[in-house]
């Protein structure tokens, strides 16, 4: 069960990103803002409820990367269902459905170094 602490972080989510389809872009963006923000408190939070060995500025960093790796998006469709992802991605880390390892991925994860270490790519190649 939630602790008090995550239940009123919880609620203060819910109050500030709300999950409708945006009517124009300026309310995406919003949107968007809303998200990143609760993102941004978020992270010393997880940071010490998950015992994570990182600090907060690299949390912070990965949280920024993570949204501007999407920023070149336009359609609001589509930046609506990326907030959409991104709340329900930041519940699970609020009530602590994940675990250590799933936070962790988002650090460890190199593009370069998991075709190298891909199963399947090393059958084709005839390696294993």
């Amino acid at each position: 069960m939630a602790s008090p602490t995550q239940a009123a972080r919880m609620a203060a989510v819910s109050r500030n990103v709300k999950l409708m389809m945006s009517k124009n872009p300026q309310e995406s963006r919003r949107r968007v803002i809303q998200l990143y923000k609760a993102w941004w408190r978020e992270v010393p939070h997880a940071i010490q409820q998950y015992y994570l060995d990182i600090t907060i500025k690299q949390g912070r960093d990965k949280v920024r990367e993570m949204f501007m790796k999407n920023a070149h998006i336009r359609d609001t469709r589509t930046v609506d269902l990326l907030v959409i992802k991104g709340k329900i991605d930041l519940d699970e880390t609020i009530q602590v459905w994940k675990q250590r390892p799933h936070i962790m991925n988002y650090f460890d994860k190199d593009p370069n170094n998991m075709m190298d270490s891909d199963f399947l790519t090393k059958f084709y190649e005839g390696k294993q």
